[in-house]
């Protein structure tokens, strides 16, 4: 009898993590082509149109157009390619998979939006590169969101940076440096080279917001004399946890506890008063979080 209970609750829990596995596979399936979606149409509808490009294998696959004629969502798809399956070897089959469906995707959305929204897109090329800027940004860092990629530079940058020993941001930096001057001379216009820079910049930052969010949080740190009265200060009027650390004084060699909290960014100035109306004398240091999970508690109970 035991034994059976046993097995059907197994059963159960296994049939319940196989449901949240595949919900969560499912969502991120519809934001990976909702994203790249929204991606082809920033490019249609205001940078391609206006000669402006974005920065690593989708700005080469841009100019290959542009100089060949060659479809362009072909172009997109067979340049991320061989990145696809250098990604084999160390990111993992699911990654590899959610990538090539990602680019796919986008390679189709380049193909059939010109001709849903046929003449349908911004001439003007300060509005187009601002605008296209944020809604491409918009819809790359859903699809990073969603463990996925469009463009193989980031992959080549893995692999070289730890051949290199640079930074795989400095590498990508490196390719896009080269491919925004090749711009230049490709559309033998170096406002479009320009304007193109302009974009990748927005696009970029709207990627970080899109994967961290608006609510930046910030951790602090506080050294005090009066730790505790601090401490359970900010439990009460912010409910957040606090981690008591250990330290020793430079100079005096004294025994001392830091305060540590994450808290809202909005919320820094009233931290900041709170603690100079415990302790004037109080050293505090703030740092941006890009992402927290857990740490409130509920208020009244400090654990």
């Amino acid at each position: 009898m035991f034994y059976i209970i046993l097995k059907n609750l197994i059963v159960k829990e296994q049939s319940t993590c196989y449901y949240y596995f595949m919900k969560k596979h499912f969502i991120n399936f519809l934001v990976m082509t909702f994203g790249a979606l929204v991606a082809a149409f920033a490019l249609e509808c205001f940078l391609i149109p206006n000669k402006i490009i974005d920065g690593g294998i989708l700005g080469i696959a841009i100019m290959t157009n542009y100089k060949t004629n060659f479809a362009l969502g072909w172009c997109i798809f067979l340049l991320n390619l061989p990145f696809i399956f250098l990604a084999l070897q160390k990111m993992g089959k699911l990654f590899v998979l959610s990538t090539f469906y990602a680019v796919t995707i986008l390679s189709l959305g380049v193909s059939f939006i010109p001709i849903w929204l046929s003449h349908k897109h911004v001439s003007d090329p300060f509005l187009a590169c601002i605008f296209g800027g944020l809604i491409l940004g918009a819809g790359v860092g859903l699809v990073l969101r969603s463990n996925s990629s469009l463009d193989g530079t980031e992959i080549l940058s893995i692999r070289l940076s730890k051949k290199w020993g640079f930074s795989v941001g400095e590498i990508i930096m490196f390719f896009n440096l080269f491919i925004f001057t090749a711009a230049g001379f490709v559309y033998n216009n170096w406002r479009s080279s320009m304007y193109s820079i302009i974009s990748y910049f927005i696009a970029y930052r709207v990627i970080d917001i899109v994967i961290e969010g608006l609510n930046e949080s910030k951790a602090v740190r506080i050294i005090t004399e009066k730790h505790t009265d601090i401490g359970n200060a900010i439990m009460e009027h912010f409910d957040v946890s606090v981690t008591y650390l250990k330290a020793r004084g430079g100079y005096s060699g004294a025994e001392k506890k830091i305060i540590f909290c994450v808290i809202n960014r909005l919320e820094i100035a009233k931290l900041k008063q709170l603690i100079k109306n415990v302790d004037e004398s109080a050293f505090i240091t703030i740092e941006n979080v890009h992402e927290v999970d857990g740490g409130r508690v509920k208020r009244h109970n400090y654990i």
